[in-house]
């Protein structure tokens, strides 16, 4: 079993609660747009960190987290990436690699839009945006999420709402 916290988006802001939230995780998984790598080494105070770059890093962060990350955690196929689209509507790259080889946990951000769902067309693959976590975006609430993964399965998901995004 292994309790992850998901976040995405912060752009450089390190929310104090995020600690409190993922403090109990045993994994934190950042899903791009990390702002600045002092972000990075902040989560990885927490907890081990895996991640990805999104499109405002800059090369200290590059250097450090790819463009997608694939693995298996506890049974489950995870693939990771900043920019992935929406159930229905993938970026053309991801399209054609998740219709030919779809991972059983699609991991986004960029979009700042918190969406959880199942994506029937692909075998049931859940997708999660965590939304964003950071006060830079249009989004109206900074959210974050927990999950637990366990012997195949993802469960125990749960929506962390940080507040408004001007608070």
């Amino acid at each position: 079993m292994t309790k992850i916290g998901l976040i995405s988006d912060t752009h450089n802001y390190f929310d104090p609660q995020i600690e409190e939230y993922f403090s109990d995780r045993d994994e934190i998984w950042h899903a791009g747009d990390f702002g600045t790598i002092e972000i990075a080494e902040k989560l990885k105070k927490i907890a081990p960190l895996v991640g990805v770059y999104g499109n405002i890093d800059g090369q200290d962060i590059r250097k450090q987290y790819p463009l997608h990350q694939r693995f298996t955690r506890d049974g489950v196929d995870v693939w990771m990436t900043h920019i992935g689209g929406i159930p229905g509507r993938y970026c053309i790259p991801i399209r054609e690699e998740i219709e030919k080889n779809t991972p059983d946990l699609f991991i986004c951000g960029h979009s700042h839009i918190l969406k959880i769902a199942r994506d029937q067309t692909l075998g049931k693959m859940l997708y999660i945006n965590p939304g964003a976590a950071g006060k830079q975006g249009f989004q109206v609430h900074r959210t974050m999420v927990r999950l637990t993964i366990d012997e195949g399965k993802v469960h125990d998901v749960e929506v962390i709402n940080l507040g408004k995004l001007g608070d």
